[in-house]
């Protein structure tokens, strides 16, 4: 009896049903957990994004196990009436937000909050920057149908482009939805390895003479400015492309609270209280979509090796972009702010900085990088707007 016992303990866990997938997938979320704690690669993105891949390859686990519904007869009036008969994993409830578009519109209002658009207000040129890294995001659309994917599914991988995790996320739920898993992970698994990924390109497109550039101080920026900027983007990107009024809105709305000066208390929750608990969940339920199941097939690392191009592409196409500046203003704009146009904010603007004072220290590209780097944000708002009023 105690063997029996022994033995339909031991059947039971997780070490008895554990598969060749799970142990991979395993080691990967060990890999990018290392990658957050031990290299301090995004871990606000990457610690809950790893640990949700973990959960959710655990087996026996069932985090994010879908609820079992019947049909049954009513025995009172006879209607057919559905019942639950068993519940879902915790996970699977949590992902609902992703799946019905309700987190990504909130991060956008946290990211409105604790973005200075000041930068872009001073230097309007810097949307230019922005604007050529979004080509990313159409030449991997165009390369997409051209591999046969559906409008609706190239669409929702050319997004990945933009570096913007809840924008993929928002377009994916409306246009694809089957393929919210892989584009979520590698939407935000290249985010957090921006530092990993930018480098070389900016360097193999640029000039040790470009990356050295020190850039004039942009001029100050007068509060009415501020005010102004976020109302004015709302009525001009909504009337213009209704689409995108629900995330370019959320990020403006957020913008609005923090320059008003009257709405502190909301400005402090939304920047902090709010972001941070949808940024748990948003990152774990993302990362639990990493399923050994649903991973490990020729579709699902198709689109991870789609996303790389398209964050390729936006990357090197800002750079591009910042070298023919360079040269019109002749030798006044460093490159290397270009690469800042992809939406990573402010990831992608620290990679600037961070590369142009190895090669200058005197170099303080930051706040000039800021500006691409928040058009940027405007910017795949704005694709995703377009692609969503072609194919929805």
């Amino acid at each position: 009896m105690t063997a029996t016992v022994l033995v339909d303990f031991l059947e039971s866990t997780g070490f008895a049903t554990i598969s060749f997938g799970n142990i991979i997938m395993l080691t990967i979320s060990l890999v990018l957990l290392y990658l957050a704690i031990g290299k301090g690669f995004e871990p606000l993105l990457l610690v809950p994004i790893a640990f949700g891949m973990l959960l959710t390859n655990l087996p026996g686990a069932n985090m994010m196990k879908e609820p079992v519904v019947e049909i049954i007869k009513d025995p009172n009036t006879g209607e057919l009436i559905s019942h639950t008969k068993e519940y879902g994993g915790l996970l699977y409830y949590l992902y609902q937000g992703v799946k019905l578009g309700i987190y990504p519109p909130l991060i956008f209002l946290g990211i409105g909050a604790m973005t200075d658009f000041g930068p872009l207000i001073a230097n309007p040129k810097s949307i230019l920057l922005g604007a050529a890294a979004q080509i990313g995001i159409f030449a991997t659309f165009i390369g997409a149908i051209l591999l046969g994917y559906p409008g609706a599914e190239a669409a929702s991988i050319g997004i990945i482009g933009g570096a913007d995790g809840p924008t993929a996320l928002y377009l994916t739920a409306k246009l694809a939805p089957q393929l919210l898993g892989p584009i979520a992970v590698a939407a935000y698994s290249y985010m957090a390895l921006v530092p990993i990924i930018q480098p070389p390109i900016m360097r193999a497109l640029t000039t040790k003479e470009e990356r050295t550039v020190v850039m004039e101080q942009l001029r100050p920026v007068s509060k009415r400015e501020r005010i102004i900027f976020p109302i004015m983007v709302t009525l001009v990107v909504s009337l213009l492309l209704p689409s995108a009024a629900t995330l370019v809105g959320m990020l403006m709305l957020g913008n609005l609270f923090r320059e008003s000066g009257v709405t502190d208390r909301l400005s402090k929750t939304v920047q902090n209280e709010l972001i941070n608990i949808v940024t748990i969940l948003l990152g774990v339920t993302v990362g639990a979509t990493a399923s050994a199941e649903s991973f490990w097939n020729l579709k699902t690392l198709g689109i991870i090796a789609l996303g790389l191009v398209a964050f390729s592409i936006g990357t090197a196409s800002g750079v591009l972009f910042g070298k023919i500046m360079y040269k019109v203003t002749g030798g006044k704009v460093n490159p290397l702010i270009g690469s800042a146009g992809v939406s990573a904010v402010p990831m992608a603007a620290r990679v600037s900085q961070k590369v142009g004072q190895e090669e200058n220290p005197k170099n303080y590209l930051l706040m000039h990088a800021m500006g691409p780097n928040v058009a940027g944000v405007i910017g795949s708002a704005i694709a995703a707007g377009m692609l969503l009023m072609f194919f929805s």
